[in-house]
């Protein structure tokens, strides 16, 4: 998994509450099992008309937040159904960071072990950072994990919570598996003592 430290990125505003995972990614999208090639799928209800062509409406279609890497969305983001497409759909796209008031448990759960940093912040401070992504191309946020910053194109600071050991999984690029592997050598010797007992 690909560490998160600092991330600084034209900020994409998707100013809709509710946003269920149907919609981050459609069931039909569902079929595979491989983490990557679901980002041109990501939002398509939104993304695409009926003909195939782009809605030049939704956001991320728009020339500004093509590249964004963070989201800012309204509440609840991510309820709906449990699948884990959903931030996998996300970070293929490119979206590593996704700014909420409020975020569904299992989502918020599944974004951290996919690499992707779910920010809470307060009603106010999600306003401002829709008023600063609203600004496009001209404006740019710096999401600084370690110092639990966000800092905006005119250089007000927002703090933000986190799970000191999700933090550090996050900073060390570590998912279950990393996690896991950082045991071995204890692993090893449980393994070792285990085998020599089989032999005496």
């Amino acid at each position: 998994m690909q560490p998160f430290t600092t991330l600084t990125s034209t900020p994409a505003p998707l100013k809709v509450i509710n946003v269920d995972t149907d919609m981050i990614i459609p069931k039909q999208y569902l079929k595979t099992i491989k983490r990557t090639g679901l980002g041109s799928a990501l939002f398509s209800e939104m993304r695409y008309r009926e003909d195939g062509s782009e809605n030049p409406d939704f956001v991320l279609n728009q020339p500004a937040y093509r590249k964004s890497q963070i989201l800012v969305a309204g509440d609840n983001f991510g309820c709906g159904s449990s699948r884990e497409h959903a931030p996998w759909a996300l970070l293929d796209f490119g979206i590593r960071c996704v700014i909420s008031t409020s975020f569904a448990d299992i989502f918020y759960n599944n974004s951290f072990k996919n690499g992707i940093l779910p920010i809470k912040v307060s009603p106010e401070d999600l306003e401002k950072l829709f008023d600063d992504a609203g600004r496009g191309s001209n404006a740019t946020l710096t999401v600084d994990l370690e110092s639990q910053t966000i800092t905006g194109p005119d250089g007000g600071t927002i703090t933000f919570e986190i799970d000191p050991f999700r933090k550090h999984c996050l900073l060390n690029g570590l998912d279950d598996i990393g996690l896991t592997m950082e045991k071995a050598p204890a692993i090893d010797a449980y393994e070792a003592k285990l085998a020599q007992r089989a032999w005496a």
